[in-house]
């Protein structure tokens, strides 16, 4: 009896599953007060300059486009800020890694690039800034599933080569070969909320870190260091140009460091990276400090690119440049996506920054342009999973399409909770009176109106839902992070941790389940998106 009872019990703790159909629309209410997430001061010891000399410091470890490469990433020399700045000349000091498998063994030797970083604002008064200078080394002829031991820098140079650091590369390319956990986090920024963040993230240990947008929020400054929880409340009406402090991204770089030098972590960027600056330039800071698989994946961009880890292809898409039909990112997602071989790589997975299923007030709807150009595109593909970030706050949908529940469409996660200090996402459009004004929501940069109201379904004729939407399947406002397990070909298993729970806690988990027989023509073709299918 009392083993029956424990079989039950068990069987009532298994994670519910979306092969059994939509999940029931769930809304967990704030409920406590946690208060304005505090930025880390230049004061505190994890974001100091910790090196001297040309050492290397921000030691950071991304993916190329397959698991025998890899990307390491530093800077040596400290940046500048001033009225006049004079950068420093990126070749000074080399671009050098050894590596091997053993700490005392580095018999290989790769050579890359190096660059310096400007940003520069036309105006008198404002502070300039220009970058040390930033590594990216490419390593090739790696081993899948492989620990290797490495030290980055100038070996020619005394003092000018860091400690030895170790990073494993990612399982083969197969569809029965999946790393452990991938860690997924957006919208971090660098507050007491972001280190608990990481310190929970940390103590999942993944493999691979995916941070979908909205990295250091150093647009959240005047260039002098003052910082708001809200930049167009606090300085839009007395600054000729949205201002940044770009030593945030260099605090950053040296908090995280202890993360990313062991577990590679690959970024997409948000709108918190467009940082405008003299002659019309932006993203610079971004595109510059992250090495990306562009040239490997065909992509030639830095905003969005691909690659496959084990069973899974992931592909990064961006939110903030040309996604229309007719563009560049459109024709590359076309071709990247038809040579993905679904009997190799069973799981497709997306990330990008601005949700396309939120239900929150905030940016409720903002990327309804993307959605329109991209989603048949990808639906047609059977894409299984969307990552975004942008809303500060948790959100799952069920299978959906279209904004129609359909057991072939993506679930979408917004995991935008990682900590920054702009206010958190607590008040939902489908709320009395929450509704926006649809001319609101269009992204300011990307422009262009799309949100019309709905046409068909139980909010046909209105511009928001009355009720938690049926695609909705939870929400919550609170800060945390994501892990994704992916078991075999057809189940993987989400799980999202709050921030305040203990380390070993979950706040939403969910199986993940394929059906490939029914929603793929075959392994390697789209399915037919005219409403029949292939069962």
């Amino acid at each position: 009896m009392w083993l029956r009872s424990l079989l039950l019990l068990l069987a009532a703790a298994e994670p519910a599953s979306t092969l059994t159909g939509p999940s029931p629309p769930v809304t967990v209410p704030l409920l406590e007060d946690r208060g304005h997430a505090v930025d880390l001061p230049d004061t505190d010891p994890r974001v100091q300059r910790r090196v001297t000399g040309w050492a290397p410091e921000q030691v950071t470890v991304a993916l190329s486009a397959s698991p025998t490469s890899a990307w390491v990433s530093w800077i040596t020399g400290d940046f500048q800020m001033g009225g006049a700045v004079k950068p420093l000349d990126p070749g000074t000091v080399g671009s050098v890694v050894r590596y091997g498998l053993a700490a005392d063994s580095l018999v290989r030797e790769a050579t890359g690039d190096a660059l310096v970083y400007s940003q520069l604002y036309p105006f008198e008064g404002l502070q300039n800034y220009t970058s040390g200078i930033i590594h990216h080394v490419r390593l090739q002829g790696l081993e899948p599933a492989t620990k290797y031991y490495y030290q980055c820098g100038d070996p020619a140079i005394l003092g000018a080569t860091s400690a030895v650091h170790a990073f494993r590369t990612m399982p083969a390319v197969g569809p029965r070969s999946y790393p452990g956990r991938i860690a997924v986090v957006g919208d971090l920024g660098l507050t007491y909320n972001t280190t608990s963040t990481v310190e929970h993230m940390t103590s999942n240990q993944p493999d691979l870190i995916l941070l979908v947008g909205d990295v250091s929020y150093a647009n959240l400054y005047l260039t002098n260091g003052t910082g708001t929880d809200c930049y167009s409340c606090s300085f839009a009406k007395s600054t000729p140009i949205h201002e940044t402090y770009q030593p945030r991204w260099d605090y950053w770089g040296r908090y995280m460091e202890p993360v990313t030098s062991t577990t590679p972590m690959m970024v997409v960027e948000g709108n918190h990276e467009e940082e405008p600056q003299a002659g019309n330039r932006t993203f610079v800071a971004y595109s510059s400090r992250f090495a990306f698989p562009s040239q490997e994946s065909g992509s030639f961009s830095p905003f969005y690119y691909s690659f496959d880890v084990g069973g899974i292809h992931f592909v990064m898409l961006a939110a903030y440049a040309d996604y229309s039909k007719s563009g560049e990112q459109y024709r590359w997602l076309e071709k990247d996506l038809a040579k993905v071989d679904r009997s190799v790589t069973p799981w497709l997975v997306a990330g990008w920054h601005a949700p396309w299923y939120s239900t929150y007030k905030a940016h409720y709807r903002e990327a309804e342009c993307m959605r329109v150009a991209m989603e048949e595109l990808l639906y047609s593909y059977g894409l299984d999973i969307a990552f975004t970030g942008h809303v500060h706050a948790y959100e799952r949908s069920n299978r959906v399409f279209n904004y129609t529940l359909d057991p072939c469409g993506a679930v979408h996660i917004s995991v935008g909770d990682g900590g920054n200090r702009e206010k958190m996402a607590t008040t939902h459009a489908d709320e009395p009176g929450r509704c926006p004004d649809p001319l609101s929501t269009p992204d300011p940069f990307m422009g262009g109106f799309c949100a019309f109201n709905f046409t068909s379904g139980p909010a046909a004729g209105r511009f928001c839902w009355d009720r938690q939407p049926d695609y909705s399947a939870y929400r919550e406002p609170s800060f945390g992070h994501g892990i994704l397990e992916v078991k075999n070909e057809t189940h993987a298993l989400w799980r999202w941790h709050r921030n305040q729970d203990m380390y070993n806690g979950v706040g939403d988990e969910i199986y993940i389940v394929r059906e490939p027989h029914r929603c793929l023509i075959n392994s390697t073709r789209p399915a037919s998106i005219s409403g029949s299918r292939t069962i």
